[in-house]
């Protein structure tokens, strides 16, 4: 595992930004940039750069309206609107999903370790979460590496996985909470697949989502995926985020999976995220 990650390190400049290392795996903190107005194209390009290296990035003191939160969103591709988050949508802002939960809640979405809307048939390339409120304590998000989960698997397992296809189910976490009689997306993905921007391979199942390999029989299926799921939980793939008033989580959709810890109750946490529009994971 330390061999794995140690020849994973390497040094990014950047010309407009700073970005502080969380873990040797994932996570940048970024600071020295605005989100409330227009980035140049320099900011952009650098922040490009940050997100394929650091998987997640992290701004605090950004006291965003929703019209930032969609430009921003916008400088990294189209607006992804998730058919199965209709009921939580912000009022007159379709692209704009509300994130709250407070002593009347009875669950939050996001517990269990996934990849956001990974059950579209086009998943997000990324989620922007804005929180504008916070419990004082608890409320850490936990980010993991795909990129680090798949490099720590034996060669063995990985030619075992390649070419395989699972199955990711939106009723699995939305099925109990949505309007009944809704459509809720059921796709087939790549267990393992190939980012678009860097080439590197990341595990591609998901607790929240994945509910079986298809061709095997079910029983080895469950086997395999429960062993999956505990694997890209590996402490040294992660890192953990603290929330402050008016922060903001960038993450990669493609290659980082995150769990929302819910130990705040009953106090109130409560914002906004923004999904950009992905392509078919291959």
């Amino acid at each position: 595992m330390a061999d794995v990650l140690r020849t994973r390190g390497r040094h990014v400049e950047y010309n407009t930004i700073t970005v502080r290392p969380l873990t040797p795996a994932i996570g940048g903190e970024v600071s020295g940039i605005d989100l409330n107005g227009p980035l140049s194209d320099a900011e952009v390009d650098d922040l490009h750069r940050a997100l394929d290296d650091r998987l997640v990035l992290f701004f605090r003191d950004q006291p965003i309206d929703h019209a930032a939160h969609v430009r921003f969103s916008e400088y990294f591709g189209g607006i992804h609107i998730a058919p199965s988050t209709k009921p939580w949508q912000a009022p007159g802002h379709p692209e704009v999903t509300i994130i709250h939960a407070d002593k009347d809640s009875t669950f939050v979405a996001g517990e269990d370790w996934h990849s956001d809307m990974s059950c579209d048939p086009e998943p997000p390339l990324g989620s922007v979460l804005y929180l504008h409120t916070i419990p004082p304590v608890g409320g850490d998000t936990v980010f993991s590496s795909m990129y680090a989960a798949y490099d720590a698997l034996s060669e063995r397992m990985k030619a075992h996985l390649e070419g395989l296809t699972a199955m990711h189910d939106a009723a699995v976490g939305f099925g109990g909470i949505t309007p009944e009689g809704m459509k809720l997306p059921r796709t087939s993905h790549p267990v393992i697949r190939t980012h678009p921007s860097t080439g590197r391979k990341a595990l591609f199942v998901n607790k929240g989502f994945t509910t079986y390999i298809e061709g095997v029989p079910r029983a080895e299926s469950d086997a395999l995926l429960q062993y999956l799921f505990q694997h890209l939980q590996h402490p040294a793939f992660q890192c953990r985020f603290t929330w402050t008033p008016h922060a903001i989580a960038f993450w990669d959709n493609r290659c980082a999976q995150h769990s929302a810890i819910w130990d705040y109750f009953p106090q109130t946490r409560s914002g906004f995220r923004v999904q950009i529009r992905g392509d078919v994971p291959r």
